[in-house]
């Protein structure tokens, strides 16, 4: 029983390391562009497959000195091109139509992007384990867990955490995104080009999100469909923390990523359903989630 709960816990924290990466690049984007970016689980998705194919091709089965690399690259190669190119050709014309129809574009961009997918890299399974094998496992509490999900994607996570906080409470540039945050109008009337930053947070975003997918091809199949599982799962996490609030959803991918742990482990039947319970649950008691807050608007 002890080994099974450490198991759960070690598994909740690798996927809460991956899921938090995801979750605020999207909180990211919605916190600024105020654009709830449906195709964002594509990012993650096409990441995962880049970084597999990629590994494949340049880095073969055995472990060399572009193993690691190759997935940051990958998600930069993703994030970068792909941000780039939605961002200025659509997602610039819609900032200030009503959300329903930013919804419906950023949808339908994910679904061009889901039939590229399969056009692209085909339908058949990709993985690409090279990265979880060539740091092999290590014994903790009586059972043997891979190094790479124990230290490597915890640290990603963390490193991403603390470089974002120090960006936006140590820098300029972090101070004036801070400020589009608070209010876009009036830091647009102080010359503040809100356009730029708009484009910056947006491929910011998109590279988190691939550096989540690219950091997961080594640990599951890349499959069709891991895109919508990705943004549902990162919409619960952001929801339940509070849309926007970047900080609070580590918190919460942390708190989402145990449950569905234990619950694979005990109780197997709801393990589908436990992120969206969870994120029922914060939201019957806190509706602005955790560290949401109602927003006052001027009339």
């Amino acid at each position: 029983m002890k080994q099974t709960i450490l198991l759960a816990i070690l598994d909740g924290v690798a996927m809460a390391s991956i899921s938090f990466l995801v979750a605020v690049g999207l909180s990211l984007i919605f916190g600024i562009m105020r654009i709830l970016n449906i195709a964002h689980g594509s990012f993650y998705a096409i990441g995962a497959y880049t970084a597999a194919a990629l590994g494949m091709w340049l880095g073969g089965p055995e472990a060399s000195l572009l193993t690691y690399p190759i997935l940051l690259v990958a998600a930069l190669m993703v994030g970068i091109s792909l941000g780039a190119v939605i961002e200025h050709g659509l997602l610039r014309h819609i900032y200030h139509k009503e959300h329903s129809l930013q919804i419906l574009i950023t949808f339908g961009i994910f679904m061009v992007l889901e039939d590229l997918q399969k056009l692209v890299f085909g339908v058949e399974p990709y993985f690409y384990d090279t990265p979880l094998i060539a740091l092999g496992m290590i014994e903790i509490g009586g059972i043997y867990y891979t190094v790479y999900q124990l230290f490597v994607l915890p640290i990603m996570a963390v490193l991403v955490m603390l470089a974002l906080t120090f960006f936006f409470n140590r820098t300029r540039k972090g101070k004036i995104i801070s400020a589009v945050i608070e209010d876009s109008e009036t830091a647009m009337n102080m010359g503040v080009n809100t356009r730029k930053v708009y484009f910056t947070t947006f491929i910011v975003g998109a590279v988190l999100a691939a550096l989540g997918g690219s950091l997961a091809s080594a640990t599951t199949s890349v499959v069709p469909g891991i895109g919508a599982d990705a943004i549902v799962l990162s919409f619960a996490i952001v929801a339940s923390a509070g849309l926007g609030h970047f900080q609070g959803a580590a918190v919460t991918s942390l708190l989402i990523g145990l449950a569905y742990s234990f619950s694979v482990h005990f109780f197997n039947e709801l393990s589908s359903a436990t992120p969206y319970i969870v994120m029922m649950v914060i939201l019957l008691i806190k509706p602005y989630g955790l560290f949401g807050q109602a927003e006052v608007k001027r009339v």
